[in-house]
């Protein structure tokens, strides 16, 4: 099926080198001042499907006070909570690129027609693009066709869900010949260009559960396994407001008291300890105390402040702003009383900020970006 937008080739200039693995542990590590190099496989591959559909979460970045260096994927039962990519072996286009045949959004129909199908101006294509690049494709062409299931500006990681569903898709259709850390480099390529330098959804989004950035320079990553135990649960509320990821940052503050950020940093840490042992609580308790992120950005959403309080009287175990907002995230163990916590962050968007809301209940997606269905390929 050929696109009707412009290609995109794979062989523009980036800004990460694929990587390989140094130990055992989940670690990725690169330095960020050198450039990708094409995959050291073998030589221009060939697909092994006709098409594959993949499907990566929504992400809560920051989780409270790890700002840009923690965040997690949350995903439901029905798979509407993140975006779906479909990439098609197109013998029509041109060799070694990528085009954007289709753009819907099923729950927002109106939300299609923002989006570009320029592949230079389009998370997915952006990070198609990388991840061609990366298997060293040269004589196979890529058409996509995207599914936004999350809306856009909501601090649910939109633009990483669909670069990250992208860039697994292309890899698969080509056998699945990358690693996760190749992936992320890929999807990063796309945050850096939409959002700027921060991997706290591209990370999760693809390897799944709670990730660290350990560090940007050199570019670090450390998975943080929790127990399978662990029922956490998370009540997401998403007013009718959007919150620019890049209106938000603008608003931080350029200064901090040390004494906010020895508080911030012992929370951080509690939070990485509550998930590693598994302690819901613990958990929610370090997510509810940010001193430094969240007071300047809940001022910007009408409504958060009370938003939060509303979560906690209600029994929510921690509560606070979904990456760069607006969406409120309240943390929970299973889902029992998740409806009625829902229900009062609702009511509170309305009455203290006048915006209508609507809340999905989630769980920690493990998985992340994975393949949902595949085509063989044409003879």
């Amino acid at each position: 099926m050929a696109a009707a937008t412009t290609a995109s080739p794979a062989t523009a200039p980036s800004s990460f080198p694929s990587t390989t693995r140094k130990s055992s542990l989940p670690i990725l590590c690169v330095a960020r001042k050198f450039k990708v190099a094409a995959a050291s496989l073998s030589s221009d591959p060939s697909p092994a499907f006709q098409s594959v559909t993949a499907f990566a979460p929504a992400t809560v970045a920051n989780l409270g006070p790890g700002f840009d260096f923690l965040g997690c994927a949350v995903a439901d039962a029905s798979l509407s909570l993140g975006d779906t990519v479909t990439a098609t072996f197109d013998p029509a286009l041109p060799p070694g690129t990528v085009a954007i045949s289709a753009v819907t959004s099923p729950a927002r129909p109106h939300l299609a027609a923002r989006l570009s199908r320029d592949p230079l101006r389009n998370c997915a294509g952006i990070a198609a693009t990388a991840t061609l690049r990366a298997l060293g494709v040269r004589s196979h062409a890529v058409s996509l066709t995207l599914a936004k299931g999350l809306p856009l500006g909501s601090g649910l990681g939109s633009s990483a869900a669909s670069a990250a569903a992208a860039a697994k898709a292309v890899d698969a259709l080509f056998g699945s010949l990358l690693t996760l850390h190749d992936l992320v480099l890929a999807g990063l390529e796309s945050e850096k260009a939409v959002s700027g330098f921060h991997a706290d959804n591209i990370a999760p989004a693809i390897q799944g559960g709670f990730v660290l950035v350990q560090s940007y320079d050199p570019f670090r990553l450390v998975q943080l396994p929790c127990p399978p135990s662990l029922r956490l649960c998370f009540v997401l509320v998403t007013p009718d407001f959007e919150a620019p990821t890049a209106k938000m940052r603008a608003a931080l503050p350029k200064k901090i008291d040390i004494g906010h950020h020895v508080r911030n940093s012992s929370q951080a840490a509690a939070l990485v300890a509550a998930v590693l042992q598994g302690d819901a609580a613990g958990i929610g308790s370090a997510m509810s105390s940010d001193g430094i992120v969240e007071p300047t950005r809940a001022p910007l959403i009408p409504g958060m402040v009370a938003v939060k309080a509303a979560a906690l009287e209600a029994g929510a175990l921690g509560c606070t702003i979904s990456g760069a907002g607006p969406t409120a995230v309240a943390v929970i163990e299973g889902e029992e009383n998740g409806e009625e916590i829902a229900r009062r962050m609702v009511d509170a968007f309305w009455s203290a900020g006048k915006l209508k809301a609507t809340a999905i209940i989630a769980q920690l997606d493990r998985a992340g970006a994975r393949v949902i269905s595949t085509s063989r390929l044409l003879k």
